[in-house]
């Protein structure tokens, strides 16, 4: 009897401790922290879909040609351009618990090809709740359509996946040529990124190769977006064009734009003090004057619309030549604003001989 209640007792005691082993391996492994190198994803979006990266990025009339060209060689664009698992990104995420919101998360587009995350800014993003992600081989050397941009996506969309995020948080930023692209990926995809680091690198929008995107993205990159300059005082190249980037911004009714100082330094990466300032920035909320932004909207829309006019009374002299360059004109100044104007004459032109 005594030997049967200690093999019951034991089964009974073997029982819970498999359930509770089985219980343990049923609970997902908590995401890791700390810095991790040579990361490889395995999830896509359909944000960084060829077609979508090519309406967002692109002119309406060129958007429009490289359609037709593809059409007239029975070809297709490609349905992702990347294969992430054949990438490799650089994480760092904070230690300890997320933030209550979520984490932040700063996607960073580098001058060099290295995944790598500039020395003295792990505290800095830690005190901020920040994850870092960066990707291999999308430096200046690499093509911006075809890896650039798609990487910088392919980033969020996997950091989203494994960790909580807080959208009002998510950022794009780069150095130099890294910088200029990060603008074009924070104006073309403001649903995704709240604000843009510009470290020592910047364009003026609404000019080539920045074009402005459709209309209703354009519209939330002007009342969302936070845009911070963080430039060395003695980085003088960059920082005349910091001053052509803040001005097309204001011709362009941006409203939340906001400049870092960093003096004695020249064209390099951003010290701990001024990274934390730029973060703190990027932070504070846009402020916009409703009147003011309407207004200014106003402005632009009046100065397209004589644009067009100016086109009809082109076409109505006879001139069709001079018709297609005042178009070309319009669709880079404009881009996405004026798409359906654009699409519409190119139709009328394509109609009558």
């Amino acid at each position: 009897m005594r030997a049967r209640a200690v093999t019951a007792r034991s089964v009974v005691l073997l029982s819970s401790l498999l359930l509770t082993v089985g219980a343990m391996a049923a609970v997902a492994p908590s995401p890791a922290t700390g810095l991790q190198q040579a990361v490889r994803f395995a999830d896509t979006t359909p944000l960084a879909d060829s077609t979508e990266l090519a309406r967002r990025l692109l002119t309406p009339l060129s958007f429009q040609q490289l359609r037709r060209y593809l059409a007239a060689h029975a070809g297709t664009m490609r349905a992702q351009p990347l294969d992430p698992a054949q990438e490799k990104f650089v994480v760092d995420v904070p230690a300890g618990a997320p933030p209550a919101s979520g984490y932040g998360l700063l996607v960073f587009v580098p001058p060099w090809p290295q995944a790598a995350l500039p020395q003295g800014w792990a505290q800095v993003l830690e005190r901020h709740g920040l994850i870092f992600v960066s990707a291999a081989n999308s430096g200046n050397a690499a093509n911006v359509m075809d890896r650039r941009v798609p990487l910088a996506l392919l980033a969020w969309a996997n950091i989203r996946k494994r960790y909580p995020l807080d959208p009002a948080r998510v950022y794009v930023g780069g150095f130099s040529g890294g910088s200029r692209v990060a603008l074009r990926i924070a104006l073309a995809y403001p649903d995704v990124f709240r604000g843009a680091l510009l470290e020592a690198g910047s364009d003026p929008i609404g000019e080539p190769p920045v074009s402005l995107p459709p209309a209703d993205l354009f519209h939330r990159f002007q009342q969302d977006t936070r845009l911070v300059y963080l430039t060395g005082e003695q980085d003088e190249a960059p920082l005349r064009m910091d001053m052509a980037s803040r001005q097309s911004m204001r011709e362009w009714c941006v409203a939340g734009v906001d400049t870092v100082a960093m003096p004695w330094r020249g064209h390099e990466v951003a010290e701990p003090v001024a990274l934390g300032r730029a973060l703190d920035a990027l932070a504070r909320p846009p402020a916009v004057d409703a009147g003011k932004l309407a207004a200014c909207r106003v402005r632009n829309e009046r100065a397209l619309s004589s644009r067009l006019a100016e086109v009809a009374a082109t076409l109505a002299h006879g001139n069709r030549a001079r018709v297609r360059t005042e178009l070309a004109a319009i669709d880079s100044r404009y881009g996405g604003l004026a798409a359906a104007a654009l699409l519409e004459w190119e139709a009328r032109l394509d109609a009558k001989p």
